[in-house]
């Protein structure tokens, strides 16, 4: 044994056993730094005196790794699932069958019979061509037929134009009687935002009718900041939090960044989708975002606090036993969660020390120079004098240093 140490000062030494002001017992340093193969300044510590110090440890592990960009977000309607209807002629609403906001409907329900004299008139015109097709295919000349047959799909386009349904011209060709109003169909399925017409009401083609949305799956939009878009793409997970839903978390994805800027707050448009199919996100909400950006994927992390920077390197204690820590200088990735990436220097399954490294970091500082002292002192002679000469000012300047470092630390 060397001398014992002060378990809270490692620049405290004495050559017997003592207790410090709080009753803690010294702390024995042996001259086995570097035996048997360790690396210089291995510390070897009482596991007592390991549970006293609070040395906890946590174990490297291989998990995705991302770095998070938080926003406040905007809820709103998806617009490639929105529709705006319009009638395509001017007529007179007959008969609203949709009139109450909020109403889920299917694609092709009916919402309502408007009567338009100019659907009346393309009803006759399509009852004529459809007579003089008959006519002539029994017996006309060719022309006349390709003349008849043109005429004919003409005014069943027009219908088409008008948005008259496939089925209601089908029973127009069967029939051959013309129908005073018309149905208009739901594009597709969703939820009516907003009625813009009543029964009985005059309406043309500039007249919103119907206001229907697909709330099943909604857009999200969030300002992130110029100098974050470098670690931004189009694809990258986000997840999503709301008032209304507390302790509910939304996953979904960034679809559109948008290619402006804004002038003013410094900041570029991000676009999110996420799915909604109980419609518990309302368009007009606001939330908390958050988009992971730049993954990595299995890699190596350990918590960022097992880390020591101490400016030129950064090193962690790895274990190598029961109160036997090894020094290990590390390659650093990036740093998100909580944890920071290893890129070398530590494999996963070790176990690293998360808690009092300024203590151990301070005693495997003195155990290397102390290592050193013993070489030197071994060499003898002139040049093992020098040797130690320098060996003594160098464990000055490593313990001064210490000193410093723990003072920093606490």
């Amino acid at each position: 044994m060397l001398f014992w140490r002060n378990p809270m000062n490692p620049a405290i030494t004495s050559p017997v056993f003592m207790k410090d002001e709080m009753g803690m017992d010294y702390i024995p340093v042996y001259a086995d730094g570097g035996a048997d193969g360790e690396p210089a300044g291995t510390v070897t510590i009482d596991p007592v005196v390991v549970q006293n110090i609070g040395v906890r440890t946590a174990t490297a592990e291989i998990r995705d790794l991302s770095r998070t960009l938080n926003g406040l977000g905007r809820i709103d309607f998806n617009e490639q699932r929105l529709t705006r209807l319009h009638p395509k002629t001017s007529g007179w609403i007959e008969r609203l069958r949709i009139d109450e906001t909020g109403t889920q409907v299917s694609k092709g329900t009916i919402l309502l019979d408007i009567y338009s004299p100019e659907l009346v008139a393309a009803q006759q015109e399509f009852l004529v061509a459809l007579d003089n097709w008959e006519a002539a295919r029994s017996g006309a000349a060719a022309q006349v037929k390709r003349s008849a047959a043109t005429v004919l799909e003409s005014a069943r386009e027009r219908l088409h134009l008008f948005d008259v349904p496939a089925h209601q011209i089908k029973e127009l060709e069967q029939s051959r009687k013309i129908k005073k109003q018309l149905h208009i169909h739901s594009p597709f399925e969703g939820r009516v935002m907003h009625i813009g017409a009543r029964e009985g009401q005059y309406v043309s083609p500039k007249d919103e009718l119907y206001l229907i949305a697909d709330l099943s799956r909604i857009w999200v939009n969030v300002d992130v900041f110029e100098d974050e878009l470098n670690w931004l793409k189009v694809g990258d997970r986000a997840e999503m939090r709301v008032r209304a839903k507390p302790g509910r978390t939304y996953e979904g994805r960034v679809t559109f960044i948008h290619p402006v800027l804004n002038r003013q707050s410094r900041t570029v448009q991000v676009r999110l989708e996420f799915d909604n199919p109980d419609l518990s996100l309302k368009p007009g909400m606001f939330s908390n975002v958050t988009l992971y950006t730049d993954t990595r994927p299995n890699a190596v992390v350990v918590p960022s606090e097992a880390i020591v920077r101490s400016g030129s390197r950064e090193q962690l204690f790895v274990v190598r036993g029961p109160g036997k820590f090894e020094p290990r200088e590390a390659t650093l990735g990036v740093s998100a969660e909580g944890f920071t990436q290893i890129l070398e220097g530590i494999q996963a399954g070790e176990q690293v020390v998360t808690s009092s490294q300024f203590l151990i970091d301070s005693e495997s500082k003195l155990r290397e120079a102390t290592a050193k002292m013993m070489e030197a002192m071994a060499g003898g002679g002139e040049d093992g004098t020098a040797d130690m000469a320098d060996m003594d000012m160098d464990d000055m300047d490593m313990e001064d240093m210490s000193m410093e470092e723990s003072n920093d630390d606490r």
